[in-house]
């Protein structure tokens, strides 16, 4: 256990995260999600889970460590509904209050529908899978920047 790290976070989680530079992005997905197959083209080469969680629990606790990207449109990008692209399920919106919270204002995601989604999984640094049982529990974040202090 580790002071002032959100518990949630595994050790290769945080490891890959850490490890992660400006304009990387991560996968946070649900247990439906083609994340083995995904995840073996990404940086990382290999899945990490967060099994125990829901996908928006999963972004909160990343989101502890993890700063967003602020100078690009899609640094929260979520997988769009099938015939309903502009849909925000519950499962999104869950996400969307999390993103919301950490940014200490409304930033809205980005819908990607869901083949392109793939396509932009396959170039993140790493897909972590949750045990998301809702459908459209998957979203991607790139990391941003922490400046020096003032």
């Amino acid at each position: 256990m580790l002071k002032g790290v959100d518990n949630r976070l595994n050790a290769d989680v945080l490891h890959a995260l850490r490890a992660m530079g400006h304009g990387d992005a991560v996968v946070i997905a649900d247990r439906n999600f083609p994340g083995d197959s995904i995840a073996r083209t990404t940086v990382r080469g290999a899945l990490l889970r967060m099994e125990n969680l829901t996908m928006a629990e999963a972004v909160e606790a990343v989101l502890s460590v993890l700063p967003l990207d602020t100078f690009v449109a899609d640094f929260a990008v979520r997988m769009e509904v099938i015939d309903a692209p502009h849909e925000l399920p519950p499962v999104q919106a869950e996400a969307q209050a999390a993103i919301d919270a950490a940014e200490g204002r409304p930033r809205p995601m980005i819908g990607v529908e869901r083949f392109a989604f793939y396509d932009l999984a396959r170039t993140a640094y790493a897909v972590i899978q949750t045990g998301e049982s809702r459908f459209y529990g998957n979203v991607i974040l790139r990391k941003g920047v922490i400046p020096p202090d003032a």
